[in-house]
């Protein structure tokens, strides 16, 4: 079989994209979504729109940029080596937290799952022993972790494909109706309430340009894998957070901690609103355990390049980065006691927009860069106007969504990236040591 025959065709590579889009950070958002009412749908096409649109351009930036890094090295374009440093610090911080909130997710559903009700103290407790017990559990290497987590995304991509599709026999439009906006919000307002979290289930579509090198006529085809992959994604994102809403009355879906569980109850009975659940738990333990080991992975390869401290380009045979891992868990946990609240909801809201904000610097950085990075390699100006307006419609909408996180994690976010310029001094040293021109 030759070398063209192996290579993945556009519909393969769109399917990849959606289900490597579609993860854990769905589980929570009906019951986020229900305290702001089904208005909430605005948010979702609004997002929709922006995530395409920053897909889009990402998926520019990988089909033209020769540097390494991903988010790194497209910014390295316009903001030289500094510029990599913060797209890279900035983007291993926001998984930090997101791993806290993917944590605080499975703890959630099985407080549900097994009719638990945890104090706050607890559910914080528990969430930091499921975080150590995934890191711990990493220490065996990526091969392991791989191969779980190829199989419990299904837990969190076969209810929710199977909610979008099979849901509707059970939709009650009157139940949604009386969702619409529950606590009078303007139009504004609704929508701002829930842009952030909706952009929380497309976080990694900046991944999707990863598999260029698989795919047939990659200039051509993988842009229209990612636009498909986006939108394939946003349709099951739209549709079954929606269908819910007709489905489980408004004030039980917004007090629940497993959304997908009580409306799969509701359906059928209790015990296949379980069987959701327990699903969903293992999905996100399974996500939590590959990204525990990705934020790792994240750290030491920037580490490796002398962007972060030596410590974190330590690992073993194996190649895991267990001193790395240890210090990120100890990060993780402080996060976790941080963010203790008498509402599970909440707690994960505030960690949700706060990886978000964090997680929009190096989005932002990178659709300054493409204008940059067209011009290097010459691509002309007719064929680069088109990529440059999508790229300033998708920074237009990431400042919409920091501005719609709210003033605690702006601030929190703020103080990380000042974090990160005081770093790069210490960083930056190193580059003049070794007479790095482009510093």
């Amino acid at each position: 079989m030759t070398a063209a025959a192996k290579k993945m065709t556009v519909s393969q590579l769109t399917i990849l994209t959606a289900v490597n889009m579609i993860g854990s950070g769905i589980v929570l958002l009906p019951a986020k979504l229900a305290q702001v009412g089904t208005i909430s749908i605005l948010s979702w096409l609004v997002t929709a729109a922006g995530s395409l649109c920053l897909a889009y351009a990402f998926a520019r930036c990988g089909m033209l940029s020769r540097k390494p890094g991903g988010m790194g090295g497209y910014s390295e374009y316009a903001f030289g080596l500094g510029g990599n440093y913060m797209a890279n610090f900035t983007y291993g911080i926001s998984l930090v937290i997101a791993n806290v909130a993917i944590a605080t997710t499975a703890v959630g559903y099985a407080e549900e799952l097994f009719r638990l009700k945890l104090s706050p103290l607890a559910v914080g407790l528990s969430t930091i022993a499921l975080l150590w017990l995934t890191t711990i559990a990493n220490f065996g290497g990526a091969s392991i972790t791989g191969r779980i987590g190829s199989l419990t995304v299904w837990g969190v991509i076969l209810p929710v494909a199977g909610m979008a599709t099979l849901g509707w026999f059970w939709f009650e439009p009157a139940l949604y109706v009386a969702a619409w906006n529950p606590h009078g919000l303007s139009l504004l307002e609704a929508m701002g309430a829930s842009v952030a979290i909706t952009l929380w289930a497309f976080l990694g579509l900046e991944s999707a340009c990863a598999n260029a090198d698989a795919v047939e006529n990659p200039e051509r085809n993988v842009p229209i894998a990612v636009l498909g992959g986006t939108i394939g994604a946003a349709v099951i994102y739209i549709l079954s957070t929606n269908v819910i809403a007709g489905i489980v009355p408004n004030a039980d879906l917004a007090a629940s901690t497993a959304p997908f569980g009580l409306a799969f109850a509701r359906m059928f009975n209790p015990m296949i609103g379980d069987v959701v659940s327990a699903l969903m738990v293992l999905a996100c333990v399974g996500s939590l355990l590959g990204w525990q080991f990705t934020v790792a992975q994240v750290f030491k390869s920037s580490a490796d390049v002398g962007y972060f401290i030596s410590i974190f380009a330590k690992a073993t045979a194996k190649g895991v980065p267990i001193a790395g891992m240890l210090i990120l868990g100890v990060a993780q946990t402080a996060l976790g006691l941080l963010t203790i609240s008498p509402d599970l909801t909440k707690q994960f809201d505030a960690l949700v927009n706060l990886a978000v904000v964090t997680n929009i610097v190096p989005y932002v950085m990178s659709m300054g860069a493409i204008f940059i990075i067209q011009k290097a390699y010459k691509v002309t100006p007719a064929k680069a106007l088109l990529t440059n307006v999508v790229a300033s419609i998708g920074a237009a909408y990431s400042y919409y969504a920091i501005y719609s996180s709210g003033s605690q994690a702006i601030t929190l976010a703020f103080y990380v990236v000042m974090l990160g310029f005081t770093l790069w001094g210490v960083a930056g040293l190193r580059f003049l040591k070794n007479g790095r021109e482009s510093l």
